[in-house]
């Protein structure tokens, strides 16, 4: 914590929409882009090459359209949801590099980057 003699209480915005404000504010994120759940579970697909996402609700699973979209690169930023699958590319599960995923943690922000064929997890912030 920065500052824990004034603390100022989030109230007026949901968690994943303040990770977005904040992640913004960075110039290497100027292009992010809200990535629309398929469903009230969190299923996701990603369909646009060499953007980057931040997706709209706790994340389930994301399907990476490598082939029909032509999707080579991508960054997704996410908060995995408590019943977290993971990732795909083109409907087959894959491994991922990097950290493990908590989903237990019920609110921790993670990036997902696709570059060359491989999606790397990393967790971000503190």
């Amino acid at each position: 914590m920065i500052n824990t003699n004034r603390i100022v209480p989030v109230e007026k915005t949901d968690l994943i929409s303040l990770y977005g404000l904040i992640l913004l504010q960075a110039s290497g994120n100027s292009g992010l882009a809200k990535l629309a759940s398929l469903d009230v579970a969190g299923d996701y697909q990603v369909t646009s090459n060499n953007a980057k996402y931040i997706c709209d609700q706790p994340v389930k699973s994301v399907d990476i359209d490598a082939t029909t979209s032509s999707v080579s690169a991508s960054t997704i930023y996410f908060v995995p949801a408590y019943d977290y699958v993971g990732f795909s590319i083109d409907g087959t599960a894959v491994e991922t590099a990097g950290v493990d995923v908590d989903p237990a943690n019920g609110g921790q922000l993670y990036s997902a980057t696709l570059s060359s064929g491989t999606i790397t997890i990393a967790q971000v912030g503190f």
